[in-house]
């Protein structure tokens, strides 16, 4: 009987033997020793917090700055130190937001399988692989023998 495939992508191919990601360089998992395989939803862009922060950070200097101060120029610096960050962060929080990774224990180490914000491509290939480690454990406890 020859190797069965669940996806063949440009990204990846899953079979009942392998997982492999078509990354540089390409990464190769036997599916038999996947354990505890799982998804992650993590942040395409780590900057995005940092954003974030500055502009809550900018808001509070404005703030204080605002009680102690009384001139037409610290009001006009105190609008541009809170208007640039927080324009710069509803730009980001507009892109494509969320990365979809799948990662595993894999001979004893967690390792990361794929990864991809392409929704659609994702779950096609999370479902392949969740088919194929399910087809790749061993059969039930006899119960499944006839007497």
């Amino acid at each position: 009987m020859g190797n069965r495939t669940y996806y063949r992508g440009p990204d990846a191919v899953v079979t009942d033997k392998l997982f492999v990601w078509h990354t540089t360089p390409t990464k190769g998992f036997a599916v038999r020793d996947l354990q505890n395989v799982g998804l992650v939803r993590a942040h395409a862009d780590p900057d995005r917090n940092y954003t974030a922060q500055l502009g809550a950070g900018a808001v509070i200097v404005v703030v204080a700055a605002w009680l102690m101060l009384d001139a037409p120029t610290v009001f006009a610096v105190a609008f541009l130190a809170v208007a640039v960050p927080v324009l710069l962060a509803a730009t980001l929080w507009r892109m494509p937001p969320r990365r979809w990774e799948l990662r595993a224990t894999y001979r004893g180490q967690t390792v990361l399988l794929y990864a991809s914000c392409d929704t659609r491509v994702f779950n096609q290939i999370a479902r392949a692989l969740r088919r194929a480690v399910e087809d790749a454990r061993p059969p039930a406890s006899g119960y499944d023998l006839a007497s």
